[in-house]
């Protein structure tokens, strides 16, 4: 069903030229980038200039890469649904992100470093990533989502496949940016709109929103203190720490301290982004206090809330819905584009060169990359329609750990217990992997869900998405009076 924000007039608000024309550049940049270092480095065959960039990355594109790669458009457009549906006790989870990168540089990354490895395991979410830029595409456009999903996932599979890690590194340091700007120009004119962030923590508070105190050890709880920061910070140290993409760029650092001090800085870009995110979050509820756009069916689902809100406080300032938009897409490209170079390593370390008794020259090696790329690409548009049945991106984000934290463990096992053997880690895998699913499976089944807080429509007076808002929208105005 085609997605439309529509007025009580029968007006929508979309994208103007300008916002498509800063998008395009935005997507022409990282293109020029792939086919930069494609041009730069076509006389080097060498796999490890392509899979690890020669080790000679400095600290600024290895941080913003390792901070990106895993804030998908999944999380920018799943974290501030989450904080207007519940509360801001996710925000904790920022502080096991510190946590977890303190583990992961000073515990885990001397040794994966030393050991000067290129693979570590297979990896594969990569197609659900690609789903959540192309809904909010069609959120606020009306593009059919196959198109979206066909053109996005070409043109990552493009750069990534000519450019390579040098590629990879330098797109994920400019989406990061896109990331910053995007989520702080909505954070800023949401403030403006509302009478202050201030307002809108006010307006937030009353309204039980904001609440940090969830100290409850009931498995049963959706967010508290010890899932966010003790949970959360165990599954970004297995981020940081053995994740095929993330190992992948701190060994294209020249020297471990470069490594650990790229991981530092990649943390506080970490919390930086999730707070900007959940701020959105706080002036995203603020907002529609009085007016929840799902219960006045204006979207279908919460990861629609955010692409509704910005045409709503940007869609009259020419450019920067297309900004917001390349932000989304960045986060999503950022992941792809390390995915799908992961992917290419693991498959040649370790399926290619152990089972081939013929010796593997520099070129071979750099066509089966490359083929491999593509083919992850092509893979990864298929799933990315099998996606579209999901209805919260951020928990689709986080199904990734039923076989993260089991392989997690056998890291750990191998690293810090020599007398393990292969079979414990074996048994040890698939008894975790069991568990996961039990627990997984058996929410699904029996569709266990948190309840959602309490929502108005009593306020609605949508000239706020009408397409010839004036600067301050009714809505707006209706929801600050009562306070």
């Amino acid at each position: 069903m085609e997605t439309s924000y529509s007025t009580q007039t029968g007006e929508a608000k979309t994208l103007g030229v300008v916002d498509f024309a800063v998008f395009g550049c935005t997507l022409s940049v990282m293109l020029f980038i792939g086919l930069y270092f494609a041009f730069k480095n076509k006389k080097d065959q060498d796999p490890a200039e392509y899979l690890v960039a020669g080790r000679s990355m400095g600290v600024l594109p290895v941080s913003l890469s390792l901070a990106v790669t895993f804030l998908s458009s999944m999380t920018l457009l799943g974290l501030p649904a989450e904080i207007y549906n519940y509360t801001t006790m996710f925000w904790w989870l920022a502080l096991g992100m510190v946590l977890a990168v303190a583990g992961a540089a000073h515990v885990f990354n001397p040794v994966l470093y030393n050991i000067g490895i290129t693979s570590v395991y297979e990896i594969f979410y990569m197609g659900t990533v690609l789903y959540a830029p192309a809904l909010a595409l069609k959120a606020v456009t009306g593009m059919e989502l196959w198109v979206s999903i066909v053109t996005i996932g070409c043109l990552v599979t493009v750069y990534t496949t000519l450019g390579g890690m040098k590629a990879v590194l330098w797109t994920d340091s400019f989406q990061a940016g896109l990331m910053v700007v995007g989520l702080l120009s909505v954070v800023i004119q949401g403030s403006v709109v509302l009478g202050g962030f201030d307002r809108a923590w006010q307006i937030a508070s009353t309204n039980s929103r904001i609440y940090f105190d969830n100290f409850s050890v009931d498995p049963g709880t959706r967010v508290s203190v010890w899932s966010a920061v003790v949970g959360g910070g165990i599954m970004w140290m297995s981020f940081y720490s053995v994740n095929q993409c993330q190992v992948q760029r701190l060994i294209a650092c020249p020297t471990q301290k470069k490594a650990q001090i790229a991981m530092w800085c990649s943390g506080a870009q970490l919390v930086l982004i999730v707070s900007l995110c959940c701020m959105v979050g706080v002036v995203l509820f603020a907002f529609y206090k009085d007016c929840d756009p799902l219960q006045y069916n204006l979207v279908s689902t919460t990861d629609e809330l955010l692409p509704l809100f910005v045409m709503d406080i940007l869609g009259h300032l020419p450019g920067l819905p297309g900004l917001f938009l390349s932000c989304i897409f960045s986060g999503s490209l950022s992941t792809l584009s390390s995915g799908m170079n992961a992917v290419s390593a693991v498959v040649l370390q370790d399926y290619i060169r152990p089972f081939c008794s013929c010796n593997i020259n520099n070129f071979t090696a750099s066509v089966i990359t490359k083929v491999t790329t593509v083919t992850c690409g092509a893979l990864c548009i298929g799933i990315a329609f099998l996606a579209s049945g999901i209805n919260n991106l951020l928990e689709l984000s986080y199904i990734t750990n039923v076989i993260d934290g089991p392989a997690f463990g056998v890291f750990i096992l191998g690293m810090f217990f020599p007398c393990a053997n292969h079979w414990g880690a074996l048994c040890g895998y698939i008894s975790g992997i069991t568990v996961m699913l039990w627990i997984a499976v058996g929410a699904f089944i029996h569709d266990i869900t948190s309840p959602l807080s309490q929502f108005s429509v009593q306020g609605c007076n949508w000239n706020a998405t009408n397409s010839t808002m004036p600067t301050t929208p009714t809505l707006v105005a209706n929801n600050t009076a009562e306070q």
